[in-house]
């Protein structure tokens, strides 16, 4: 009997020792496991967790964070976070790649569009110069357009929108030049200086840079090939000036028509 009770102690003993042993092993795995889930992939995080879930429970009523502030709790029922999280994070970068493809691409674009507007100024210039009349049309382009400005003084007298019987023969060569680009989206503008108008026929400088316009307009449209649906018109009065208008000089630049002969690639 007495060696009995002597064993007894140590079989208890023992008892809790095997108990923490197993304890400390899956202490071990669940911080190996952690340590893993930083570096390995989706695919494989998911199928450690759905295995280590069916032999241990590990993730029952814990959470545990991933990346910046996402969160895997609850368990494996929560593995969709994770693969949202990862999806999300190919799809920026997805979209950063595809943004400066777009970016790199429009760039191109305006270099293309540039350098034809370049060309059609040239064309428009050296036409001019053969008319002897680049002193009297300044050329101006962007990647969208190649600009004539015509200064009004030469077009039309103070107040008025009917065209000038000298001015004809510079708008008759300057139609001939617009014909050869009659494919061409070509818009009209007409501008004012800042002198306040308001006549029986003209009521503002609004008024006037429109009649202006559509003076021009209806010239090219009874005189050329070029079609109506291919000219745009419009008055811009005085709200767009060039030059100072608190001087006579400035006004007279400011009264001036402009005329837009759209590239290609502008897409008008």
């Amino acid at each position: 009997m007495s060696r009995r009770k002597k064993e007894e102690p140590q079989q208890a003993s023992q008892a809790w020792m095997n108990t923490f042993a197993d304890l400390m092993n899956l202490l071990l795995c669940f911080f190996v496991l952690l340590f893993a889930m930083s570096t390995v992939d989706a695919q494989k995080f998911e199928a450690i967790a759905a295995s280590f879930s069916e032999s241990f429970s590990i993730f029952s009523g814990g959470a545990i964070s991933l990346g910046d502030g996402m969160l895997l709790g609850n368990g494996v029922s929560q593995l969709n976070e994770l693969d949202k999280y990862m999806n999300s994070m190919g799809k920026t970068a997805e979209n950063e790649e595809k943004t400066d493809e777009l970016k790199e691409m429009q760039e191109k674009l305006e270099e293309a569009s540039l350098a034809e507007s370049e060309k059609l100024a040239e064309r428009i210039e050296e036409a001019l110069e053969e008319n002897q009349m680049e002193d009297q049309i300044q050329i101006d382009f962007n990647a969208n357009y190649v600009q004539l400005t015509l200064k009004g003084a030469i077009l039309f007298d103070s107040g008025s929108a009917n065209l000038k019987e000298d001015a004809m023969p510079i708008v008759e060569k300057v139609a001939l030049i617009l014909e050869r680009y009659a494919e061409r989206t070509i818009e009209i503008e007409g501008h004012t200086d800042n002198v306040p108008i308001n006549t029986s026929r003209f009521e503002s400088n609004d008024v006037l840079s429109s009649a202006r316009a559509l003076s021009m307009f209806d010239y090219l449209v009874e005189n050329t090939t070029i079609l109506p649906s291919k000219i745009k018109h419009s008055g811009r009065g005085e709200y767009l000036p060039i030059a100072d208008n608190t001087t006579p000089e400035g006004r007279a630049k400011n009264r001036r028509i402009e005329i837009k002969i759209y590239n290609s690639l502008s897409g008008e």
